[in-house]
């Protein structure tokens, strides 16, 4: 593992954050900031494993001067997929569900006052 490879998972990170928002079915409720750090960590760990099992040098795929490998990628998106999935629980709330209407104030009662003939 290079300090190259640390380099390039950061920008990276930005395109593995939109695929793993991609892969997870419905609405989340996360930023996009959120989106972007948790697709550079995504990134890193993902870049981190590979090298760890041996599976960065295998599925190369060479474009110009640029290089990755699918499995990498996999690994990658699969980490930023339970990252979103584990943040967006955390900030789940019923209003940014949109399944429930925010609360109403209570309507208060008005009075009419009976017209008399004086009026």
């Amino acid at each position: 593992m290079h300090i190259n490879d640390f380099w390039v998972a950061i920008p990276v990170g930005l395109l593995i954050g939109v695929l793993g928002r991609l892969v997870l079915p419905g609405r989340q409720s996360i930023g996009v900031f959120i989106t972007f750090l948790i697709g550079v960590g995504a990134a890193l760990l993902g870049t981190l494993v590979a090298g760890l099992f041996g599976l960065d040098d295998k599925a190369v795929v060479k474009v110009w001067k640029i290089q990755w490998s699918w499995w990498e990628l996999a690994i990658q998106v699969v980490f930023a997929a339970v990252g979103i999935g584990l943040a967006n629980m955390l900030t789940y709330t019923k209003l940014a569900s949109g399944n429930a209407k925010p609360r109403k104030r209570a309507a208060r009662k008005r009075t009419t006052r009976k017209k008399t003939d004086d009026d």
